[in-house]
């Protein structure tokens, strides 16, 4: 079993999380089920998929997961800027939440490509 804790991809992961509830918190109140729940929702995404990755036995299984919380990184960032976009927002509050999930989907594409490469060996 591997130890999500010392992946750089998890901790950037969870920053992220913590950076997208403090950004949603100036959301619009009838955002609530809106964009703010699928914001969250997404960013725990992204940790809880990497988490669960790890705890998985077959290469395979882990590097599916690696690739679920690529996506959600992804969407993350789609919505961190669309948020700003509809003026929920200002960019100065969504700049760190954006580089954070930025940084975070950078990181785990190059895990993902190093570990496809020694699958394939």
């Amino acid at each position: 079993m591997r130890d999500h804790k010392k992946l750089r991809a998890f901790e950037l992961a969870d920053e992220l999380v913590l950076k997208v509830y403090q950004v949603t918190r100036g959301f619009p109140s009838d955002e609530r089920f809106g964009l703010t729940s699928q914001l969250r929702r997404a960013s725990v995404s992204v940790a809880s998929n990497i988490v669960e990755g790890c705890a998985r036995d077959s290469l395979p299984d882990y590097i599916r997961f690696l690739d679920m919380a690529y996506g959600s990184a992804r969407e993350v960032e789609y919505q961190l800027s669309l948020g700003h976009r509809l003026g929920f927002v200002d960019h100065t509050e969504t700049q760190a939440a954006e580089s954070c999930a930025t940084e975070t989907a950078k990181v785990l594409n190059g895990l993902i490509r190093s570990l496809r490469s020694k699958s394939s060996d």
